[in-house]
């Protein structure tokens, strides 16, 4: 018999993490961590005992997915981690950094609360950095590729196919023998928006009987890549030419790369005014030192820019800011900068830092570009606030906010529905990683669309596959 128990991303975005359990053996997939509203989570024992969990199977190395993978080991996890090469990669660049963030917010909470008397009722960090380098130094690291058939153990065997949602992003089919029938169960991860920047176009599933599914967008629909693309031009443009200065909160992974190709090509083509563009973020910094040694996984366009100078993103008006030095720097530009800077959803990071500086003139623009979760400054900012708190101090909204949705590494409603179409004998579908109305709309129209029924799983519920 197999099941599945979801300790994570149900009726909720982040903090995905499901076991699914076959005569014995535990196989997990993805060890979130959970963002936003739902942070105080993270904090919380596993509801299992980590030293029972056999394989991990990772299908990408976004924070939501892999966050909590130090706070499994250093609570007893000696199985094998199963990564993409690429995903292994961006995975220690992203977990050191998670690690860095959580133990400064720890130093700077216990000298204030130690002036209270109060330090013996903090909290310590998730995992330091000294437990995310025995994560990769003392765990077995397994990096499968593209399309092969992997034995994971007896009557168990996996393949990894192309999501393109980031750099070395995967959906995991399962397989494994039930009673004399063999069963194939798909974990999609997050799956791709098809945009054509820089990740090539989400791989066909052709059969599965079972598949837990993202639902992240799962309530509408992006706009065209080439109008969300001319929208955001005519912001910078505008902005720029107004002598005002761009802020994007942006993930390091994949939406900074997107931006760049596009903000590379503005350059070469006459479109971007005289400005500078800053990269301030030495996460994101690292990560597009990653793309460049795996640019064959990218798309030809971005191939082709390797040809052309050897870079994949980098132009003249390209700054890489990789110290604090060099990021408070930047305040003693006036205008015309574009700055692009983490993190994604704006709890934290050097942003918060930039919107302390320059959110409070109207002639600015913040351009968000990725999915805010409840709870977040981000979310806040884009639902229409007036003021916010920024590092301890309150700031009023006068710059122009704008959401451009179409970018999303996220595939939409459509998307979705389109790539569940292709797969034969498909019986179950669970739906997972998303907010619950998201999940509500996308139920009833895989219903509607394709005769599908689908389940909303809930936190901890056993799922029986057989």
């Amino acid at each position: 018999m197999a099941t599945v128990r979801s300790y994570g991303a149900t009726k909720e975005v982040t903090g995905s993490c499901h076991v699914l359990k076959i005569d014995g053996v535990k196989i997990m997939i993805d060890c979130g961590m959970f963002q936003g509203e739902d942070e105080e989570k993270n904090e919380e024992a596993f509801y299992f005992e980590p030293s029972s969990i056999d394989y991990l199977l990772v299908t990408h190395a976004h924070l939501d997915h892999i966050g909590r993978i130090p706070k499994l080991v250093k609570e007893g996890f000696k199985g094998k981690i199963y990564a993409t090469a690429a995903t292994m990669d961006l995975a220690e660049i992203i977990l050191m950094d998670s690690a860095k963030i959580m133990s400064e917010d720890f130093q700077t909470k216990y000298r204030k609360a130690l002036r209270k008397g109060r330090e013996k009722k903090l909290s310590k960090p998730l995992y330091q950095p000294l437990d995310v380098e025995k994560t990769f130094q003392s765990i077995e690291w397994v990096n499968p590729e593209y399309d092969k058939y992997y034995d994971l153990c007896e009557g168990v065997s996996f393949v990894y196919r192309n999501a393109g949602h980031i750099l070395g992003s995967a959906f995991i089919e399962l397989s494994y023998m039930d009673k004399s029938d063999s069963h194939t169960i798909v974990f999609s991860g997050d799956i791709g928006n098809d945009n054509g920047l820089v990740m090539p176009n989400l791989n066909k599933c052709d059969k599965t009987q079972s598949l837990y599914v993202e639902t992240t967008y799962g309530d509408r629909d992006h706009q065209p890549i080439d109008a969300t693309i001319k929208e955001f031009k005519k912001v910078v443009v505008k902005t720029l030419n107004n002598r005002g200065n761009v802020l994007i909160p942006s993930f390091a992974v994949e939406r900074t790369q997107e931006l760049l190709c596009i903000l590379r090509e503005m350059h070469e083509s006459g479109e971007l005014p005289k400005c500078k563009v800053f990269l301030d973020s030495p996460m994101a910094t690292r990560a597009t030192a990653v793309y460049r040694k795996y640019v064959n996984e990218l798309t030809n366009k971005c191939q082709a820019n390797v040809q052309e100078d050897g870079t994949v993103f980098n132009f003249d008006s390209l700054v890489y800011t990789e110290t604090p030095e060099a990021s408070k720097s930047i305040n003693d530009i006036r205008s015309r900068a574009i700055i692009i800077a983490g993190a994604g959803m704006c709890n934290g990071g050097r942003i918060t830092h930039h919107f302390k500086h320059r959110i409070w003139d109207k002639r600015n623009a913040v351009i968000f570009v990725g999915f805010q979760a409840e709870g977040t400054l981000g979310r806040e900012i884009v639902e229409g606030a007036k003021w916010i708190n920024v590092l301890g101090e309150d700031i009023v909204v006068k710059a122009s906010i704008h959401t451009i949705n179409g970018f999303s590494a996220h595939a939409d409603r459509d998307g979705i529905l389109e790539w569940i179409s292709s797969m034969q004998d498909l019986k179950k579908v669970f739906l997972v990683h998303g907010e619950l109305k998201s999940q509500k709309a996308f139920k009833k129209m895989l219903n509607k669309k394709l005769h599908l029924d689908a389940h909303i799983v809930s936190f901890k519920e056993k799922i029986v596959l057989d």
